[in-house]
């Protein structure tokens, strides 16, 4: 009894509010959400994989299961594929009677691709290769395969790494992905090379089965892939027919169905920090023209819905909507208005006016939805049951103005009882890249238990500062050339204005946030650490000259962050960093990172909690995780990260506590509890069965 009364108290952290049903911790990172979507060329099948974490408890750690489903238009799941597996990149053949996935299963010694029958039965393999099979596409016809690649490791490196010879050659010692092609009508199939001298990306058939639309880098670097990559249309050669000249970051492309046009979403310039803009390619002439030009928000997805007519998905503001475009006059007409969920995933069937989409609301993570032709849209599947017996805090977009009259927004929720008049403590959560936004929708994250910090009183606020996606290129590219500038002021102002209006104790505001939001969280505690009475930092950046120096991504720094080099103004970098800062600290700041990760390396952690441990002024504690890279990836590690927070912000937001607070956790007694549990559930089995 005394066991299970200390990992009650552990779990809660904090005591909730009563006559509430809060969300736990516990299940919050253990929300399962649909994350891939397909639709069959004639809209009669749709398949979509549902994300189960592992219970960080009841499992041994390990990444998600990636489960396969089907599910007709009167919301009747069939469960294809389940249990502990991981699977994705699905696709209808064709002819619409099979679904290829890849997989990694049974004896497979790499990632393989598999089909089955969209009526059911065993999966079969198609393809192991030598190396996982990273992104395929089947031909029109059927007949063909292409897939993408890396070259099989040899034999003679595992003899060598046996022998202790492990020397990494930083950089150089990366494979380029490589383009396969392979006839799938034959008995046996051997793929060939198609030569290509880049690091292949992704890859699509025309629709004359002739050639392939790919995306390539230079080289395998990440900042490669970033900022330096292009979409070129080849033979089965592999020679290039056609190159489309665009600037700056790329994502989805498709062809028309005639194969005369290819859509795609690009950047506007090389110093656009995200692809937002909707371009259109002429296959013939290679000639881009832009489809929205000067659309004030950022186009997540598109589809064909003819050769003439597609529709497109946009994020704008807060929101997010469906518009229809004629791409010869450039008319557009809206068929699904903002304010109807955030979607995130927009698949057409080919003939078939068929349409379904991925879409989260902040009742509900992401699930999918059909979309009827006028814009209606009709929920298909409930991953979560169990949300509708969870109490639901208000979440809404409000609007401040940033001191130099820029109009600004963000994502408020308020606590669970909210009481009118009533000064509550408030969290704000800061965004990353920054080239993101914070969308209305389902914002509960192991970063950001949002439901549970409602509970137990906080307000929170998702701040989409300047320099923020959503609201066209112009806006997004406000913070460039001016890290931590006005940038953060924004976040000042808007702790400034939920005070005003009588909403939020200006004494008890802490901040949070991961990447450019723990950069964020680092200038709070050193920089504006008058404003903040606690921080939380995560694979934030704490030293802008080092960060130049230890990252994988310091082109994409350069053109569309800092707009410099640090040779070109030390001081200014220097300056801009909170380790300058430090000595002034006075936030209790909890500092948590990755030890994996290439984009923030670790050292920026460890950068800031030796200048202020040195300084000794204020409270700082470190935690590393092994294993994870830019962001806690497994169940385990996102539930003890969830745990330091609330306890971090509750000890001193709350308490107003100067010291720690404890720095163990009660996981072993936890598992402890439920062994209990486990053996006296089976003695009490044996007796009923006696």
């Amino acid at each position: 009894m005394l066991r299970a009364k200390v990992v009650l108290v552990g779990l809660a952290l904090c005591s909730t509010a009563l006559l509430a049903n809060p969300i736990s911790l516990e299940q919050t990172v253990s929300v399962q959400s649909v994350t891939e979507l397909a639709i069959s060329n004639d809209g009669k099948h749709t398949a979509f994989v549902r994300n189960r974490p592992r219970n960080p408890y009841r499992e041994d750690d390990g990444s998600s299961y990636r489960e396969l489903f089907m599910v007709n238009e009167q919301g009747q799941q069939t469960p294809f594929i389940t249990g502990d597996i991981r699977l994705g990149n699905l696709k209808f053949s064709p002819d619409n009677r099979q679904l290829y996935f890849v997989s990694k299963r049974a004896k497979d010694k790499f990632a393989s691709l598999y089909k089955i029958a969209v009526n059911g039965g065993e999966a079969v393999q198609v393809l192991s290769h030598s190396s996982a099979i990273a992104r395929y596409d089947i031909s029109q016809d059927g007949r063909k395969l292409a897939f993408l690649a890396k070259p099989a490791e040899p034999k003679a490196k595992a003899e060598l790494s046996k022998k202790g010879f492990k020397a990494e050659v930083y950089e150089e010692d990366l494979q380029l992905s490589q383009l396969w092609l392979t006839d799938l009508t034959a008995a046996e199939l051997k793929p060939q090379l198609i030569s290509i001298d880049a690091n292949v990306l992704s890859l699509s058939f025309a629709p004359d089965n002739k050639h392939l639309l790919i995306r390539t880098a230079p080289t395998a670097l990440i900042d490669d892939d970033y900022m330096a990559s292009q979409y070129q249309l080849v033979d089965l050669s592999g020679k290039t027919v056609q190159h489309f000249a665009t600037a700056g970051k790329l994502d989805k492309a498709a062809f028309s169905p005639d194969g005369s046009k290819v859509a795609l979403i690009g950047s506007e310039d090389i110093h656009d920090p995200s692809a937002g803009r909707l371009l259109l390619a002429d296959v013939g002439s290679g000639n881009i023209t832009e489809l929205l030009p000067n659309y004030m928000g950022h186009v997540q997805d598109f589809a064909w819905r003819s050769n003439t007519e597609l529709d497109y998905l946009g994020h704008v503001g807060t929101e997010a909507e469906i518009g229809r475009l004629n791409v010869r006059n450039a008319k557009r007409s809206s068929l699904v208005k903002a304010g109807n969920g955030i979607i995130t995933r927009l698949e057409v069937a080919t003939n078939s006016p068929q349409a379904r989409v991925l879409l989260n609301k902040p009742e509900h993570p992401t699930e999918v939805y059909a979309l009827h032709n006028r814009g209606a849209l009709h929920r298909l599947t409930d991953s979560n049951p169990w949300l509708a017996g969870i109490s639901m805090p208000k979440q809404q977009t409000i609007r401040h103005q940033a001191r130099d009259g820029l109009e600004l927004e963000g994502i408020l929720i308020y606590p669970l009882h909210y009481v009118k008049g009533k000064q509550y403590p408030l969290v704000m959560v800061v965004h990353g890249g920054p080239e993101a936004h914070i969308s209305n929708g389902w914002l509960d994250r192991y970063a950001s238990p949002v439901k549970l910090m409602a509970a137990e009183g906080y307000m929170q606020f998702f701040p989409n500062y300047r320099g923020s996606t959503g609201r066209g290129v112009a806006f997004s590219k406000l913070g460039q050339n001016d890290y931590a500038g006005k940038e953060f002021d924004d976040l000042v102002d808007a702790k400034q204005h939920l005070v005003d209006q009588g909403l939020v104790d200006a004494s008890k505001v802490g901040m949070t946030g991961g990447s450019y939001g723990g950069y964020a969280s680092a200038w709070a505690a050193t920089k504006q650490t008058e404003h903040f009475a606690a921080s939380v930092m995560f694979v934030g950046i704490s030293n802008n000259l080092s960060k130049f120096g230890t990252t994988d991504i310091a082109n994409e720094m350069h053109l569309v962050h800092a707009r410099s080099y640090p040779w070109q103004k030390w001081q200014w970098y220097l300056e801009r960093s909170p380790i300058y800062y430090a000595e002034q600290a006075r936030t209790p700041i909890l500092i948590m990172h990755g030890k994996d990760d290439t984009r923030v390396h670790p050292s920026q952690s460890m950068e800031l909690y030796r200048y202020l441990k040195t300084h000794g002024k204020v409270p700082v504690r470190l935690v590393l995780y092994p294993g994870e890279g830019h962001g806690n990836q497994k169940a385990a590690a996102q539930l003890d990260y969830g745990m330091r927070l609330i306890r971090w912000m509750d000890h001193f937001l709350k308490h107003g506590a100067t010291t720690l607070p404890p720095h163990q956790l009660p996981h072993s007694d936890n598992i402890n509890v439920l062994k209990d549990a486990a053996e006296n559930n089976a003695v009490n089995d044996n007796k009923d069965a006696a």
